[in-house]
């Protein structure tokens, strides 16, 4: 499912690509010239895993360091919003936080930012372990070291409180809402029947990453619904306005698989319930109603989550060959 990022993660304003501590080569040197050009590679790669994989083999033939490899590795991850995969690089980062060269960075101008991201990786173990005292330690300490950082650091804290609130909603699935299109109120009931979990995409005629979106969730919610899953989408309010954007805009799906389409209750809304405070939004909910995600459509969870609803599942690779953002 191709989507834009509602809340683009802006770590990347934290480093300082081709950092004023990595000085040219020179140009009669030609050995210098290919590691610099491999490094340039390296750092600007973002095609897929395995075209990243090839660039690092191509940085080290030409002597590029571990300490940029691990660099660029860390902003090709973070690039692609992959938290899973920055954690894995824990180990790596600590073994080289004292060790740390800044004459061997390729994206670090100060000491202090590399131990910012130090700090800054060991919050993203925190949270995907649901540790919330050492998130906030380590996150603290992040800031506290890079403070014009705050908000690459603000989305984590976000997540954590998010998740944190979820844990105590259990969705009320007598809920009856109004469909885009007009008519009756439908209750969720009848839409999660023999159902193994239900997907409420949010979104809006008015936003256009919404817009830019549906295409390609036409095509992922035929499939979550072949896996079981059901699928309803909600806009925010019943404004005329708004429900006649939304209807022009799914026109051209009608009859197609996409679940439903429906409008946000009025009293007591839902998009409110669970938070939801950027569009496009998914939240997966079990059949006990208890949420099993809650955010963006890229983030690697979502696709985790889906998987644990069924393992065939897989998160798609753009025409590319990477996970479309």
């Amino acid at each position: 499912m191709t989507m834009r990022h509602a809340l683009p993660l802006l770590i990347v304003p934290l480093l300082t690509i081709g950092s004023l501590a990595q000085p040219a080569a020179d140009a009669g040197d030609a050995a210098a010239v290919r590691r610099e050009a491999a490094l340039d590679d390296l750092l600007a790669e973002r095609e897929s895993p395995e075209a990243f994989a090839r660039a690092v083999e191509a940085a080290r033939k030409h002597g590029v360091g571990e300490q940029a490899v691990l660099e660029a590795t860390f902003l090709f991850h973070v690039d692609r919003r992959e938290d899973a995969r920055i954690a894995a690089l824990l180990p790596e980062f600590l073994k080289r936080r004292d060790a740390f060269r800044l004459e061997d960075s390729a994206v670090f101008g100060y000491r202090e930012d590399w131990l910012a991201v130090v700090e800054y990786v060991q919050a993203i173990d925190c949270l995907g372990k649901s540790d919330k005292d050492g998130f906030k330690k380590h996150i603290t300490e992040a800031f506290w070291l890079s403070p014009r950082q705050a908000a690459a650091f603000a989305p984590h804290i976000e997540r954590m409180r998010l998740e944190e609130s979820m844990r105590s909603i259990k969705l009320d699935f007598t809920t009856r809402l109004a469909p885009v299109a007009g008519g009756d109120p439908v209750p969720l009931t009848a839409l999660v029947d023999g159902r193994k979990a239900l997907l409420l995409h949010f979104w809006s005629p008015f936003s256009r990453e919404c817009e830019a979106s549906l295409p390609d969730f036409e095509k992922s919610a035929s499939e979550f619904l072949t896996k079981g899953i059901a699928v309803v989408s909600l806009v925010p309010d019943d404004s005329p306005k708004l429900l006649e954007a939304a209807r022009g805009m799914i026109r051209p799906m009608e009859g197609k698989p996409c679940g439903s389409w429906l409008v946000d209750a009025v009293q007591k809304p839902l998009g409110v319930d669970l938070r939801i405070q950027a569009l496009p939004a998914m939240v997966l909910v079990s059949m006990e109603g208890k949420v099993l995600f809650n955010g963006e459509p890229t983030d690697e969870a979502f696709w985790d989550a889906l998987a644990g609803i069924d393992p065939s599942i897989k998160r798609p690779e753009s025409p590319h060959g990477r996970e479309e953002e």
